[in-house]
């Protein structure tokens, strides 16, 4: 397969700007970019497939260009239904800091950041040297703008098009930057761009966006009750993001295998048969999980999160270490213990148990695990000396229920 091939095979294409760009990206050596508004100090999951893509086309020849978004930033690139929050420039500076060095850490690419060339532009400039250039009737019809005609759009979100065209056409003359890629969302800003480019220079340009990757719903991948799964493994642990990767729903996991890991076409069709005999395994799952978290943050942190996630299954956490003990049970708030007491006593404080009659019970019929081993004495007494790592006593109630308590 060509490499425009195996992208339309993998579901990576929606649109491309000229029948011209298939035989550039099969050919190799263009410079190309993606960007990023630095809304946070991490990328998140969502923007992983974009930037997948983005080492898809490297390795296969061409020179990939992160542009961070100091400027763009702070207006924000228009939401379909409602203004987006402005954040302070500080925040905006230190989350371009932290993007940048995770940028470089994770996907190796260069990074621009457009506050550099737009910072000391003035109004009067700007409106001459690119305002002129946009028909208000041209913008009003792109989708991201159409969208918001109805609640209403502000000048500065309204402005963010050219904005960002203004990005394109100058990686376009300073770094000979000849395509723009991005999620299907930005395809107004990307065309934009290349307007520009051919209305100032006379020159051509390209623009090739992706699908939003979703659920069966049309829910962005990687939302999870409004809470984002970071690409920083000190915000979203590997455990976190393996439980997340093999609890997709079944019906789009080869969808997600195709869009967001490097396995050939072959080996994907192969896990696609095995999962189809045995799904009960979850070996598409896991498969993405591997892929994944490997490429992010290496093999031993992906082995660490299948020993916890196997460890919890089978209630053997004795072995674990402080790191592994935060990981596993970083949801859960933890009970302060402040001092020695019986099993039945301990269970009613904890609020495992909701009395002592139940506590009795739960323990006489081994329902009860304190640090992977169960307890069936009900004189057994609750101490320090049994506690992991001199602090954390891990109570299990049945097969799933967990809590934890933190030695005081």
């Amino acid at each position: 397969m060509t490499l425009y091939e195996e992208l339309q095979w993998r579901g990576l294409i929606q649109d491309i700007s000229s029948p011209e760009l298939i035989d550039r990206l099969n050919q190799g050596g263009m410079t190309f970019y993606i960007g990023t508004d630095p809304t946070a100090d991490s990328m998140h999951i969502g923007h992983y497939s974009s930037f997948l893509i983005s080492k898809r086309l490297a390795k296969a020849g061409h020179h990939p260009l992160l542009l961070v978004g100091g400027a763009t930033g702070l207006i924000g690139d228009p939401k379909p239904t409602a203004e987006r929050p402005i954040i302070s420039k500080e925040e905006v500076e230190n989350n371009i800091k932290g993007l940048t060095a995770q940028a470089k850490k994770i996907f190796g690419f260069e990074v621009v950041n457009n506050w550099d060339w737009t910072k000391d532009i003035n109004i009067c400039d700007f409106l001459r040297d690119y305002g002129k250039y946009f028909n208000v009737n041209y913008m009003l019809a792109k989708d991201h703008v159409k969208s918001r005609m109805e609640v209403g759009i502000t000048y500065a979100e309204f402005s963010y098009m050219l904005l960002q065209a203004m990005d394109f056409y100058y990686l376009y003359k300073n770094y000979n930057c000849e395509l723009q890629v991005a999620g299907s969302d930005q395809w107004g800003n990307i065309t934009s761009g290349i307007e520009l480019i051919r209305k100032k220079l006379d020159k051509e340009a390209y623009g090739m966006v992706m699908p939003l990757v979703t659920d069966s719903t049309g829910k962005k991948f990687g939302k999870t009750e409004g809470n984002a799964l970071w690409l920083d493994e000190e915000k979203t642990s590997s455990y976190e993001l393996y439980q997340y990767l093999i609890n997709l729903e079944d019906s789009m996991i080869i969808d997600y295998l195709k869009k967001l890991t490097f396995l050939s076409k072959e080996e994907i069709e192969e896990i696609e048969k095995e999962n189809a005999l045995k799904p009960e395994l979850r070996i598409a799952h896991k498969a993405l999980a591997r892929e994944i978290i490997t490429d992010l943050h290496g093999k031993d942190s992906y082995e660490e999160a299948v020993k916890i996630s196997e460890s919890l299954f089978s209630g053997d956490i004795k072995n674990f270490t402080e790191k592994e003990i935060q990981d596993a049970f970083k949801g859960l708030e933890p009970f302060e213990i402040k001092e020695d007491s019986n099993i039945v006593d301990f269970l009613v404080q904890s609020g495992v148990c909701s009395s002592k009659r139940e506590a009795r019970e739960f323990v006489g019929n081994g329902s009860i695990t304190l640090n992977g081993e169960k307890i069936t004495d009900l004189e057994f007494v609750v101490s320090r000396e049994v506690c992991l790592c001199s602090k954390y006593l891990i109570v299990r109630r049945g097969k799933k229920k967990y809590s934890i308590g933190i030695y005081q």
